[in-house]
């Protein structure tokens, strides 16, 4: 399963790049919006931190097909190869998906609350689809239900297109995904933290340590044996 991290916090990334493995980072233009500068020279510091290889998922905001995808070859120009451009479902925004997909660009359809949203962005050449998950829940709507849903929907029609899963309150929603054999998913900083915190490691850790300290000395390491 793909992980990466929806957020524009240069600080925030950083951070969990240096512990967690990551694929990359999604952005929207609310997230770039709450980073308070320019929104491309955002992306660029971004970029030029990440390791090669890494996604960059950059939304446009056009709302005709051309001009989408005049947007799109401008990100890409500015902001290299791996760069998924993501396009909103909606009639112009799939025009745009299937002219880009016969240009050899990479696609992310967001915005997304119905599987038949979903499927009809693969069928236009989408690489991902990008579930709401939270944001489904608030309406009412069982969003992990529908992201496991849209993920069966493609691999039962061998559509060669991934969920990334969107928009998570909780780390239970990112499990019951990750279980379900979702592709990829996109959480903020916080809650790719709690992935790994669990306050039963933290009191083990502790235990250890003291017990080790106990017998080799305080504050002394296999190192100092």
């Amino acid at each position: 399963m793909y992980t990466l991290i929806d957020s524009a916090d240069l600080k925030a990334i950083k951070k969990i790049y240096e512990f967690f493995p990551i694929d990359g980072v999604t952005t929207n233009p609310s997230i770039l919006k709450n980073a308070g500068t320019n929104p491309m020279e955002r992306l660029k510091e971004i970029r030029a931190f990440m390791p090669h290889g890494a996604q960059l998922h950059v939304q446009t905001v056009s709302l005709t097909a051309a001009e989408i995808i005049k947007e799109a070859e401008h990100i890409l120009k500015e902001l290299g190869e791996n760069t998924y451009i993501k396009i909103p479902v909606f009639d112009q925004g799939i025009k745009a998906m299937k002219l880009l997909h016969q240009m050899g660009i990479n696609i992310t359809a967001t915005a997304i609350y119905t599987p038949m949203q979903a499927f009809i962005a693969a069928k236009a050449g989408a690489s991902f689809v990008a579930p709401y998950v939270n944001r489904l829940d608030n309406v009412g709507f069982d969003g992990v239900e529908i992201a496991r849903l849209i993920h069966d929907i493609l691999t039962r029609h061998n559509m060669d297109t991934m969920v990334l899963a969107a928009s998570f309150k909780n780390t239970q929603q990112v499990l019951n995904l990750c279980e379900h054999g979702i592709g990829a998913i996109t959480a903020s900083p916080s809650v790719l933290e709690q992935l790994i915190n669990h306050q039963m490691t933290e009191s083990a850790i502790e235990d250890f340590t003291n017990d080790f300290f106990s017998v080799a000395g305080e504050d002394k390491t296999m190192l100092d044996l």
